[in-house]
């Protein structure tokens, strides 16, 4: 019976746990939309320098075709877990250029 109940709570907190984590993951092809469009506004308000832009969209580019490359045969959960960690990875470096104060129009 302890086993049954034991089973029955682990069962439900999963169910809990899963969903909450789901409403924080974005898809990949929503994720590149935004990262760009975050790219361009910085250029067109003048938080980036035309350098930091041309510098982050050769890597935003590089990571699509690696997402390419991965598609190709179907996403492993190694691949997509790989694929955020490097969209969190520009992100935050798209922030910090865009906040470091550097070369901009007042």
């Amino acid at each position: 019976m302890n086993k049954l109940v034991l089973a029955l709570t682990a069962a439900s907190a999963v169910a809990v746990a899963v969903p909450a984590a789901a409403q924080n993951w974005q898809p990949i092809g929503q994720r590149q939309a935004n990262l760009y469009n975050r790219i361009e506004q910085g250029v067109a308000n003048g938080s980036l320098t035309r350098g930091e832009a041309n510098s982050l969209r050769r890597q935003f580019v590089n990571l699509e075709r690696m997402d390419d490359r991965y598609a190709r045969g179907g996403y492993s959960r190694y691949e997509v877990a790989d694929l955020q960690r490097r969209y969190d990875q520009l992100s935050a470096r798209v922030y910090n250029k865009k906040h470091n104060m550097k070369d901009r129009r007042w």
